[in-house]
């Protein structure tokens, strides 16, 4: 069994718009809520053995929020271009590479890739879009990375900032 998390970096500045996407920071709402997915992924008891960022400023300020809150180390933080803007296929390439000795994935990346590939894992989801710092954690029945595609998923959870069902106390 592997667990695949795919995150939504956090919400995003556009006040700069001449400065290059790659480079767009995250906004005060966005760093509060990075918090605040941090801490809703510890009180679930998430464990990534490997935590993969798109290699952009909004991602990495995202991934590093959630490794804080999570305990991670930041230097095992894995930055990784192929993920920024990246399609379902060109994510699951990227999933199917990591080592299969790791059981709990998770993807810090961007819409719609990110939406689409949650869709695609877990077609009864219908998900419209993915939220600024959502995760969905999917269980995947498979022994190996490069078979998540074909393998059996099922939904652990989704949640995100907004989400009304969860009941925790926020900055």
């Amino acid at each position: 069994m592997k667990r695949l998390t795919l995150v939504r970096h956090a919400k995003s500045s556009w006040a700069a718009p001449a400065s290059p996407d790659r480079d767009r920071v995250l906004t005060d709402r966005g760093e509060r809520d990075a918090r605040i997915i941090g801490r809703r992924l510890v009180a679930r008891r998430a464990r990534p053995s490997l935590i993969i960022s798109s290699s952009a400023t909004r991602a990495v300020t995202t991934a590093r929020a959630l490794a804080a809150a999570l305990g991670y180390p930041q230097e095992f933080l894995h930055l990784e271009d192929a993920a920024y803007l990246a399609a379902p296929d060109e994510l699951l390439t990227l999933i199917g590479e990591q080592s299969d000795d790791f059981a709990d994935l998770m993807i810090v990346g961007h819409n719609p890739g990110m939406t689409d590939l949650a869709n695609r894992l877990l077609p009864s989801l219908g998900l419209d879009n993915l939220p600024t710092a959502g995760a969905i954690a999917i269980d995947i029945d498979v022994d190996k990375w490069d078979a998540v595609a074909n393998g059996n998923a099922s939904l652990a959870y989704y949640d995100y900032p907004k989400n009304p069902e969860v009941l925790l106390i926020e900055d």
